[in-house]
């Protein structure tokens, strides 16, 4: 899910989204703290554990039509999975054009998942930190839809790693420009970026006409985040990014106030003419005689 555009999420409770200014609210969202952030193939739905996916090189050449024309041939050696609670249009939905390019498990109610879970129910935010996790465990999503959230049984999606995405904006045609409001596909992406693995987001975004779109909308926030050590630099770091967001938009307002005030000035050009000091003679035609 996620964030999070369209119409899933890889969630950030913070949602912000705000873009700038909209989160965001990987934004909407209400006011964000680090902690309420994110709320933000091989089908196999059968699957009881997430421990039983095995790495799969994807296909190239299927399902492509909107993603770029050349799809890095790359492997992701780990599980990458998801909740998928069918919310959402099937022609837009991210998570299942995953799974149809092979490149998520569908993974069954209830089922337990030994990696990261990017979810809105998490109390921590995903930090560089939580690399090894990923690389040991894989790295899961929910998909399910912005609007039907309180739908989600989110008790029985199982997971000793729940995290947080922190402050990003969504590309995706659904969400354009939403901060918080990222889709399965760039949430994954996120994470995978975050954590140093850039080959593995660009495989997950190249299905997408958007997907090349992603990073550098996000590079400065992501390589911000990437310079942190665990969790709590990464939640300094975006509550730091948010008070700069806020003061451009204040800026950005009062030189808009400015710019009407200017308004409010005559324009020389149209200036009525200058009163004369004579008196006003008669006309030829003014009679003086009295009544």
């Amino acid at each position: 899910m996620s964030t999070r555009h369209d119409g899933n999420m890889a969630k950030g409770k913070h949602s912000g989204s705000s873009t700038g200014r909209g989160r965001g609210r990987s934004g909407g969202k209400k006011t964000r703290t680090a902690n309420t952030h994110t709320r933000r193939g091989l089908l196999a739905s059968d699957l009881s554990s997430a421990d039983d996916v095995e790495p799969r090189i994807p296909p190239t050449d299927e399902g492509n039509d909107e993603g770029s024309s050349t799809v890095p041939d790359v492997l992701i050696p780990i599980p990458v999975a998801m909740w998928d609670f069918d919310q959402c249009d099937p022609r837009r939905c991210s998570g299942k054009r995953l799974a149809r390019q092979h490149l998520i498990t569908e993974l069954r109610i209830g089922s337990r998942f030994r990696g990261i879970v990017l979810s809105p129910n998490a109390t921590q935010v995903l930090s560089p930190a939580d690399k090894e996790i990923i690389d040991k465990g894989g790295l899961a999503v929910v998909e399910c839809s912005w609007a039907r959230l309180s739908e989600i049984p989110f008790s029985k999606i199982a997971s000793p790693h729940e995290r947080l995405l922190p402050y990003l904006v969504a590309t995706n045609p659904t969400n354009y420009g939403k901060p918080w409001r990222l889709n399965c596909a760039e949430a994954l992406a996120a994470a995978f970026y975050l954590t140093g693995h850039e080959d593995w987001a660009e495989r997950l975004l190249a299905p997408f006409g958007w997907g090349s779109s992603f990073y550098p909308v996000n590079r400065h926030l992501l390589q911000r985040y990437r310079t942190c050590d665990d969790a709590a630099a990464v939640t300094k770091v975006q509550e730091q990014i948010l008070v700069e967001l806020e003061e451009t938009y204040e800026a950005a307002r009062g030189a808009a106030d400015d710019n009407n005030n200017d308004l409010l000035v005559a324009n020389p050009n149209h200036a009525p003419p200058p009163d004369s000091d004579s008196e006003p003679s008669q006309s030829d035609g003014e009679s003086t005689a009295q009544p």
